[in-house]
């Protein structure tokens, strides 16, 4: 895709997201899932990467996704439905890697994640999101692992790019390409975000545009 068809696509999906965007159900069993009847992007991301506040800036919503400063708050598959009608939806999913929750309540989040997004044929995309301050710990990779064998194709997403200097942004970035060169299932291109500072957000609209075949 060319500068000139981007430029067109994210004006496209910056349209499409200042319009209908409406929360639609909470899952926290696979028999609670919507119909299969359009396409899904999800989201998943260690706790506290920052990815409800990344759908509340792709979707230009101040709070249509509930953040919270305490890691494993979102315990449930969290549905967003966009554009009218429906075009496709957005899937808000539990963090992993840490959460103040008892350990069974932590193991059936995971068993309802693995089972979603080996499952779900109208999964179009996931995105990875990986925090810029970090770059991607074991648990990052762990995910990236079992999505390449589920052969669910994803992004890594970068969040909080802001956060850390434009010299170790580089290297984070560097380190983070190499990691998705060894993902079967991983995008090659990684995206750069800061939620706060609107960084990538229109290339990131355009790119689940593109994935959710709208």
């Amino acid at each position: 895709m060319d500068k000139a068809e981007l430029a067109t696509l994210e004006r496209r999906a910056t349209k499409l997201f200042s319009g209908r965007v409406e929360f639609l159900l909470s899952a926290p069993q696979l028999k609670f899932l919507p119909e299969p009847d359009v396409p899904e992007i999800a989201f998943c991301g260690r706790s506290n990467v920052g990815k409800s506040t990344l759908l509340n800036a792709l979707t230009g919503r101040k709070a249509i996704a509930r953040a919270s400063v305490t890691p494993g708050r979102t315990q449930e598959l969290n549905f967003f439905e966009v554009g009218d009608p429906t075009l496709f939806r957005l899937v808000d999913m539990p963090g992993y890697g840490f959460a103040k929750a008892p350990v069974k309540v932590v193991e059936r989040w995971k068993n309802l994640v693995k089972t979603y997004l080996r499952g779900r044929a109208v999964l179009a995309r996931t995105l990875v999101l990986v925090d810029s301050r970090h770059g991607p710990k074991e648990v990052d990779r762990e995910m990236m692992t079992m999505l390449d064998e589920a052969a669910v194709g994803y992004r890594v997403v970068l969040t909080k790019a802001d956060k850390i200097k434009a010299s170790e942004l580089e290297k984070v970035v560097a380190a983070t390409e190499a990691e998705a060169r060894k993902h079967v299932a991983a995008y090659p291109e990684i995206h750069v975000t800061s939620a706060e500072k609107g960084m990538g957000i229109g290339a990131l609209r355009a790119a689940v545009l593109a994935d959710a075949g709208v």
